[in-house]
């Protein structure tokens, strides 16, 4: 098991992490839902992102994943740090 699989795995039996379900599996996943300032400061969205080992799943742009029952759309999909770990951008439907 790689360092990053043992850390999600640590922090999922630690209960920090979120079931997400995609294509009728689920994986748990970093889930974050931070404001992000729009329009010259005037106006907050939401930037919803998802963080997983390379290795426990596989999305691409257009796929569509379920987050305590909200649907999101991926927006994109990034490696962080050395590869072995993924963030999906997400758009909720």
């Amino acid at each position: 098991m790689l360092a990053v699989e043992l850390f999600y795995e640590s922090a999922r039996n630690a209960g920090l992490l979120t079931a997400v379900t995609v294509a009728g599996s689920t994986v748990h996943c970093a889930f974050r839902a931070p404001d992000e300032t729009v329009l010259d400061g005037f106006a907050l969205s939401r930037d919803y992102q998802i963080d997983y080992p390379a290795s426990w799943l596989t999305l691409a742009a257009g796929d569509t994943v379920e987050v305590a029952g909200n649907t999101y759309q991926v927006r994109d999909v990034r490696a962080i740090g050395d590869g072995s770990e993924r963030r999906a951008s997400l758009s909720q439907l």
